[in-house]
């Protein structure tokens, strides 16, 4: 029996049980310890799998790292008059940027873990709570003693359409570097990272870093136009920034009165080392890169009770689609407008509709919008 087919075969029994030793998969092969430790090297050379204990490329999980907050919703019962008190009504649901994309994925049915903080008050149990059981992994989450956790309260006029937002995120700040160096070897292991701009600017900047240097795809989903300043001006390792229009223009520092000054924006955040970008415009649809120029797509007609959650959704299905299936970004954008419209048209952050297979249908990639090959699994 050649060397090749002993290797795949330990190939598959590690497969089967990821756990397996090296002293039984010497026996079970007939082969020296030694002899085993050399054919793992290989198979960890050839990326087919990522280190101990075996991490099977085709099971990574989709990291997301940054705010999961409890989200106050206040709904205008009337128009807003400011200066005055005004009739509404309340509700409390699980927010946060990286927290819901992760919600999101794992109802798609992608393996997802969250890195963020959470406080030790009640808000923090539910939140991790509703986390497994959503099925995302939030073992390397840190948990403050004696701290809040992270609050988002939005007022909303009678249609749904947000009017102001307040954000009590300051324990974000301790999603510091050395955190992050401490979580590496579970960040290594990923299939793609995903990290909104709560974290502090010299965090994006290691994750910046970490891209260049360990290969992992990194998406950067802004957050506000505020926050827009935790972008470091060197965008080198980046796979895909998803932002509005109005953080594009705070990171240009003008307005973008027409596409085609937006367009300009884009090869302008591409010239400091950003592979790709993607522009929403909420009803205007979105703009993205292509090999051949920035394109557009028009947003679907959808009936929007609850704009909150809708740009988290696309950035999500575009993540799922990037990973799933397809290095299109036409089709990830396609796939993100879906979704975007299927929560504008929920109360809830994160659409109860949300499965497996919600976005099969959209899987017809467009030849001439492809890209270069994000992934390469096995």
């Amino acid at each position: 029996m050649t060397d090749m087919s002993k290797k795949d075969q330990l190939y598959q029994l590690i497969r089967a049980n990821p756990f397996i030793s090296q002293q039984d998969l010497a026996a079970g092969l007939g082969l020296s310890r030694s002899a085993v430790a050399g054919h793992i090297a290989g198979l960890i050379r050839e990326r087919r799998l990522l280190g101990r204990a075996y991490v099977l490329p085709d099971g990574r999980p989709v990291m997301c790292i940054g705010a999961a907050n409890l989200d106050r919703k206040l709904r205008t019962l009337a128009p807003l008059q400011m200066g005055t008190s005004n009739p509404a009504s309340a509700e409390e649901v699980f927010g946060g940027v990286a927290r819901n994309i992760a919600e999101n994925l794992a109802r798609l049915g992608l393996p997802a873990a969250l890195l963020t903080v959470l406080g030790d008050d009640a808000a923090g149990a539910a939140l991790q709570a509703h986390a497994e059981a959503a099925g995302i992994d939030t073992r390397g989450s840190l948990r403050l003693a004696g701290t809040s956790s992270g609050t988002y309260t939005a007022v909303l006029d009678a249609g749904g359409e947000m009017v102001l937002a307040l954000a009590d995120m300051q324990l974000y700040e301790e999603l510091t570097v050395s955190f992050l160096a401490g979580r590496r070897p579970q960040r290594g292991a990923a299939a793609l990272t995903v990290a909104d701009l709560n974290l502090p600017h010299d965090s994006v900047a290691a994750l910046l870093a970490d891209a260049r240097h360990d290969g992992v795809p990194l998406v950067l989903v802004a957050v506000s136009q505020p926050k827009m300043n935790r972008l470091p001006l060197d965008l080198r390792g980046l796979y895909l920034l998803i932002l509005n229009r109005g953080e594009l223009e705070t990171r240009v520092g003008h307005p973008l009165p027409d596409a085609a000054a937006l367009q300009r924006a884009c090869r302008a955040v591409q010239a400091q080392g950003a592979l790709h970008v993607i522009v929403t415009c909420g009803g205007g649809g979105v703009y993205y890169s292509g090999a051949d120029g920035i394109h557009h797509l028009p947003a679907p007609a959808a009936q929007s009770i609850d704009v909150t959650g809708a740009g988290d959704a696309f950035a999500a299905a575009a993540c799922w689609s990037l990973y799933q299936d397809s290095a299109d970004l036409r089709l990830a954008c396609r796939r993100g407008l879906k979704l975007a419209a299927m929560t504008l048209e929920s109360a809830l952050t994160v659409s109860p509709l949300l499965a497996p297979g919600a976005l099969d249908e959209l899987g017809d990639a467009d030849p001439a919008a492809a890209i270069p090959t994000l992934f390469q699994l096995d």
